[in-house]
């Protein structure tokens, strides 16, 4: 059975984002552990200016989203699996607003300016505050981790449909209709 594809643009953003937060997962964990000096610090600019462009596009998925709904799952998905998948979605999505703005909270409340790509200041949300910094900090921590459970969630559920099932759920939103 062939499934009705995601739109050219839906699946643009869809893959430009992944691989934004893939990028942003690895360099996450991977900053943490650096000492203190110019490659962290370069680190945690470009963690920051990606975790920027990453509120961006999801804004613009969600924009997307409302004119250009997706497309009717197949009569193929389960009934427990119809409820879970928008509940699934809509998580990530929020996740991928909540990870950026306590990311940039966080920045805000410890004083931190920061200057997309080097180029643009953005504004501080919040006035400097060690005590909000600290727990914003906590929070970003959680949502990360939170957003790595899903996304696990999220691959193993493509897996399932792609390899056991071959149900075209995937096909759904690569590029290729193969």
């Amino acid at each position: 059975m062939t499934a009705a594809r995601y739109h050219p643009f839906a699946r643009l953003l869809h893959w430009i984002t992944a691989l934004a937060v893939f990028g942003l997962i690895g360099l996450g964990l991977w900053m943490t552990g650096l000492p203190i000096g110019l490659p962290k610090l370069l680190a945690y600019a470009w963690h920051k200016w990606i975790g920027l462009t990453v509120l961006g596009l999801t804004v613009i998925r969600l924009l997307w989203r409302r004119r250009s709904p997706p497309p009717v799952l197949p009569t193929t998905i389960t009934p427990w699996e119809r409820r879970l998948a928008p509940w699934g979605h809509w998580a990530l999505l929020a996740l991928l607003l909540a990870l950026p703005l306590s990311g940039w909270l966080m920045s805000s409340a410890g004083g931190v300016a920061i200057f997309w790509f080097g180029l643009i200041r953005v504004p501080d949300l919040v006035p400097r505050d060690a005590g909000l910094f600290e727990g914003l900090r906590m929070l970003h921590h959680w949502l990360a981790w939170l957003l790595i459970a899903i996304l696990a969630i999220h691959l193993a559920a493509v897996a399932r449909h792609d390899v056991v099932r071959r149900d075209g759920i995937f096909r759904r939103m690569w590029f290729s209709g193969r």
